[in-house]
């Protein structure tokens, strides 16, 4: 069997009392004794941190790296300026997708931040499509931390940071990449650091009396409230763009020049299906793969994510219906253990987003 890897603040979790699961072949906090609901309500009401050290960080260097990325994205990475940052998704020639990332403008190149479970497909895939153009440089030894909820802004150095920017200084003492940016619908900042600074950067954002830890149970949690798609559940190699509802991602310019990988099919093929959100009536819980019924009973579609919302107080679900059916208000059963549950189709995000825009 081989050995779970470690985040460079694994001691700390185990400190906390973290209950401690494998995850993309890391050894992560699931939960702290608070539980997930208390650090789900953190991260929503006051400031929860995260360890995402697990996530994968390289850089692209070369003076072509927007455009030599362009050839396997979707996005306008040559538009991208100093300090910014933009998320977009590795397409594949049938238009699905391989990856979610985001990618950020730095000195001589590109930095991408990609999922932990595709960071080694994802840094072959740049190799074998741009290793002649550009140097990939996986960046290991890093730690990153995320720090989501009102009560983020605890770094005053970073104060006026917009949204979906970052800049290099000193968070708490420590040498940092900061960005605005998260996971969570909330105002809040994701912090590259040296592997070997983390643990003196995560006691000193703790020693805020509005911070607390908060792990993978919440972090899922608060991700589906927000309406966020999560890779292997909500996006995968067979789902378009257009179809997971991130037409977005496509921004004029590249659908006029294309030039990546699945434009035909993502551009000139109509989805069928869309990505929706829904909240199943009552308190069962519609998981993933749980059938979609029609009025009928036959099944029409599938549950990609699913669980509960603390803030709403019951049920909410993300899945896959035919455009016929993706209306909201729309009625439709969920197939839980052999029995229809009725439920309806909602706009997404189940609860606002509060992004900082300044």
């Amino acid at each position: 069997m081989t050995e779970l890897l470690k985040t460079p603040l694994h001691a700390m979790h185990l400190a906390a009392g973290a209950r401690m699961e494998p995850f993309v072949g890391y050894d992560m906090p699931l939960r702290y004794p608070q539980g997930s609901v208390a650090e789900h309500n953190q991260a929503r009401n006051r400031a929860a941190l995260f360890d995402v050290s697990h996530m994968g960080q390289l850089r692209l260097m070369g003076e072509d790296a927007d455009a030599a990325l362009e050839t396997l994205v979707p996005g306008d990475i040559q538009g991208l300026g100093d300090g910014a940052m933009r998320y977009t998704l590795f397409t594949l020639e049938n238009g699905g997708i391989l990856d979610d990332l985001i990618v950020s403008r730095v000195p001589g190149g590109l930095g991408l931040v990609v999922n932990a479970a595709r960071r080694n497909q994802d840094a072959e895939h740049l190799r074998n499509h741009l290793g002649g153009r550009v140097d990939v440089v996986p960046e290991p030894d890093r730690a990153l931390l995320a720090l989501q909820g009102p009560a983020a802004a605890v770094l005053p150095d970073f104060a006026d940071l917009p949204f979906m920017a970052w800049r290099e200084g000193e968070a708490c003492g420590v040498p940092a990449r900061v960005s605005r940016s998260g996971y969570t619908g909330e105002d809040g900042f994701e912090l590259s650091v040296a592997g070997a600074d983390a643990e003196a950067l995560a006691g000193r954002l703790l020693a805020h009396e509005a911070v607390a830890w908060a792990g993978l149970d919440a972090r899922n949690s608060l991700r589906l409230e927000a309406g966020l798609c999560l890779y292997g559940r909500d996006l995968d190699e067979d789902t378009t763009p257009l179809e997971a509802g991130l037409g977005w991602t496509v921004p004029k310019r590249r659908r006029e020049e294309r030039g990546f990988p699945g434009a035909a099919r993502i551009l000139d093929t109509p989805p069928t299906r869309r990505r929706v959100g829904m909240r199943p009536e009552g308190r069962v819980i519609a998981r993933e793969g749980s059938d979609l019924l029609d009025g009928s009973g036959e099944p029409v579609g599938w549950v990609a994510s699913g669980g509960f919302s603390p803030v709403l107080g019951g049920p909410v679900a993300m899945g896959y219906l035919p455009l016929a059916l993706a209306a909201p208000g729309t009625e439709v059963a969920f197939d839980i253990r052999g029995k229809p549950r009725p439920g309806r189709v909602v706009r997404l995000p189940f609860v606002p987003h509060n992004y900082f825009r300044g």
